[in-house]
């Protein structure tokens, strides 16, 4: 026990000064401590006073006596209840019950942790692939991420479930999940798992086809009632680090207005119905919206994001994951009202039947002609190597010349995967974005 308490005071000098830091939890319990010290400091002083004193009256050195002593007494006691709570309070919070454990590796963890249940408010906007992405590298900066995914989606297993349950989509929501769990290298696996499709002449398998996570996340919400219940429910079982919430619970469907050139030089304008039919119509997508045009938002979307510090849109699909969430008017009212720093993260490649040819540029201003003013900073990859493609039919989404930001801010930097240079960095893209974050913070209130 004397080992360990000196120790604790070991560490506890090391490192005083972050647990000094507001939210930290300690400051409340160092309370008796320095209460006891300004008590016991205050009879102290009435003894001195008395022993300096030239003849001091009887009655007045007697007070003096008592009341010193009281004081003394009181404060010590304080101290040391002040001292035995503080140090039980961190062995419970910060070390295991083993008495091996008690070593500074655990204390860095435990000092982390809170940094990041203290960390900024992020909200991300968006869903597909490349939202994952980011919050893997958010998460490690702060526990208060909420994401905000799209519901437009119909296509594989996820359309699936919404034609013949009459749920909403979970794919997106099920890779999010995955990404911000406690134990995400095993929910990644389970919750990817997909059922194999049934062979040709075998009986037909009603789970072929099917991930694992989307028929966790159904369930999940067929027993609790709700959908919004099924995705709360499903975070707590995961023990998932933030929110993961839909932009509306309303059943939209997304439809895009395409153009196609024809070989004699004549235009003709078409409508594609459907998330899963945007990259097949053929054309160029001029502009996206939704069915109902004016579905209500989730209000808790609302309220994480009148409530952050970061709103991040992107990155992923621009036109199916992003956009879809921004066509919701309350979700987009609420951003351009809020008071945190927004920043678009522009994609890497361009994305084939949706973007292609794309720009950062190009990106830019489709997202103003959809969102108007809610995203005017973004964040673009400047490591690309023009000698080499991406892959498929994709290309390289490439920066501006000088002078053509067309009263946008546009930050680069390194942020994509050395060995997969058509994706983003977990780690690098989290860093560069909280980079600019601060930039932007240090600026304006606003962005």
């Amino acid at each position: 026990m004397s080992d360990r308490f000196v120790q604790f005071f070991l560490l506890l000098s090391e490192y005083g000064l972050f647990l000094l830091r507001p939210g930290s939890g300690v400051k409340r319990h160092l309370l008796p401590v320095l209460a006891g010290f300004c008590l016991a400091s205050l009879g102290f002083a009435l003894l001195l006073l008395l022993w300096l004193a030239p003849a001091p009256q009887k009655f007045s050195a007697l007070f003096s006596v008592i009341w010193g002593g009281v004081l003394i007494g009181a404060g010590t006691a304080s101290a040391l209840f002040g001292i035995v709570r503080l140090y039980g309070w961190i062995g419970r919070s910060i070390w295991p019950e083993e008495p091996a454990l008690y070593n500074r590796r655990a204390l860095r963890s435990w000092l982390h942790r809170q940094q990041r249940r203290h960390g900024l408010r992020i909200v991300a906007i968006g869903g597909g692939t490349g939202m994952p992405q980011l919050l893997r590298g958010l998460r490690a900066h702060t526990d208060n991420l909420t994401a905000i995914v799209t519901v437009a989606d119909d296509g594989g297993s996820s359309g699936r479930l919404r034609r013949q349950t009459g749920t909403l989509p979970p794919g997106d929501f099920r890779n999010n999940i995955a990404a911000l769990s406690e134990v995400e290298g095993l929910m990644t696996r389970l919750f990817q798992y997909r059922f194999a499709e049934s062979d040709v002449g075998e009986q037909p398998n009603g789970l072929a086809g099917h991930s694992f996570g989307n028929l966790f996340i159904t369930t999940m919400a067929a027993i609790t009632g709700s959908f919004e219940s099924g995705i709360a429910e499903s975070s707590r079982v995961l023990a998932v680090r933030g929110r993961v919430l839909p932009s509306t619970l309303e059943n939209v469907t997304l439809f895009a207005e395409v153009k196609q050139v024809l070989a004699d030089g004549h235009v003709e304008w078409g409508v594609v119905q459907g998330e899963s039919n945007m990259s097949l119509a053929g054309g160029q997508i001029e502009r996206v919206y939704l069915q109902p045009a004016h579905a209500r938002a989730y209000p808790e979307a609302i309220r994480a994001i009148l409530q952050a510090d970061l709103i991040v849109a992107g990155p992923g699909s621009f036109y199916t994951s992003v956009l879809p969430n921004l066509l919701v008017d309350a979700i987009r009212e609420a951003i351009l009202a809020s008071a945190a720093v927004r920043i678009y993260v522009c994609n890497v490649a361009t994305q084939a039947g949706e973007t292609d040819g794309y720009t950062v540029l190009d990106h830019l201003l489709k997202l103003r002609q959809h969102a108007g003013e809610a995203f005017t900073a973004a964040l673009a990859n400047h490591n690309y190597d023009l000698t080499r493609s991406p892959g498929g039919q994709a290309s390289w989404v490439t920066l501006p010349a000088a002078g053509e930001e067309a009263g946008f801010q546009i930050f680069t930097g390194d942020i994509v995967d050395s060995a997969r240079p058509w994706r983003h960095d977990s780690q690098k893209l989290a860093a560069s974005l909280l980079e600019v974050y601060r930039k932007l913070a240090a600026r304006s209130p606003k962005v």
